[in-house]
């Protein structure tokens, strides 16, 4: 929201001869209009619109701490619609929560716009309101980034996820060493919240699956077998290399120089350094 609204307010303002940058413009965009001299509604500019289908204290701004009470949960809602409340300010964009996308408006092979209806939350559930339907038009359209596990024939799911069992060691219904990390369990798109999960899980398997820790049983064993084959295959191609006659020097002298013909088809004549600084993208930051 915030690039998409910096680069709406650019445009404009330099549809009024002011030159301004993305850089300037992301340290609040109503103040770089009052320095100069413009009301930033008089630019004209609609604004995006940020559609979630949850409430606005539901968005994954902020993380309450591990096994919190009822009032920190409380807090981290209300830190949430603050985070909201000053980037919407700072960038001037639009939202509204509780918004299901059911569909999309295609009008002459392009996509014009989303059917949405209202929703109604209950914990972690967001079901469509029947009867609220309607919809939304837009030049634009862009969709979060999720990442919804796809539907695989087999695969037990629960929902829109695998099905995973609850508690601190997520294993997949069915499976007793098949595991789960991240938001593919916790149904959370927050990188830290992912990366959290992830840290805690591997630990956990670690101490009691691969006989590190104090853990109650031990797969250390489990890969022997293929690591004995995959020993007993290296040797054997380590054996039938070393078995292959030397080159001679006219044979080596013969591949240095097709080596060095496909390297100067490729533009690299010189050193490494000298061959990547001139390739390099001149606006490569």
């Amino acid at each position: 929201m915030k690039v998409l609204q910096l680069e709406n307010y650019e445009r404009a303002l330099k549809s009024r001869n002011i030159n301004t940058s993305m850089h300037e413009l992301e340290k609040g965009i109503p103040a770089v209009c009052k320095a100069h001299g413009i009301d930033p509604q008089s630019l004209g500019v609609k604004g995006c619109l940020l559609i979630y289908r949850r409430r606005e204290q539901d968005m994954p701004l902020a993380q309450p701490p591990d096994n919190a009470t009822a009032d920190q949960i409380a807090k981290t809602e209300m830190v949430r619609q603050k985070m909201l409340r000053l980037a919407r300010d700072k960038y001037l964009f639009r939202v509204q929560d509780r918004r299901l996308t059911t569909g999309l408006i295609v009008e002459n092979g392009r996509v014009a716009g989303l059917r949405v209806a209202e929703t109604r939350i209950e914990g972690r559930k967001a079901e469509p309101i029947s009867g609220s339907e309607h919809e939304l038009r837009a030049p634009l359209v862009i969709s979060s980034i999720g990442s919804v596990p796809e539907v695989l024939p087999g695969v037990s799911m629960k929902g829109e996820y695998y099905t995973f069992s609850d508690g601190d060691l997520p294993r997949y219904a069915g499976a007793d060493c098949v595991f789960g990390v991240g938001n593919v369990v916790t149904g959370q798109g927050n990188i830290r919240v992912s990366l959290v999960h992830s840290q805690k899980v591997t630990t956990e398997l670690i101490e009691k699956y691969m006989g590190v820790g104090d853990g109650d049983r031990s797969l250390a064993g489990i890969n022997a077998p293929a690591e004995a084959r995959a020993a007993g295959q290296a040797k054997a191609v380590a054996g039938g290399v070393q078995a292959l006659p030397a080159l001679s020097e006219s044979e080596v002298a013969a591949l240095e120089k097709r080596i060095r013909s496909l390297q100067e088809r490729a533009g690299y004549t010189s050193d490494y350094d000298s061959w990547i600084s001139k390739v390099t993208p001149p606006d490569l930051e």
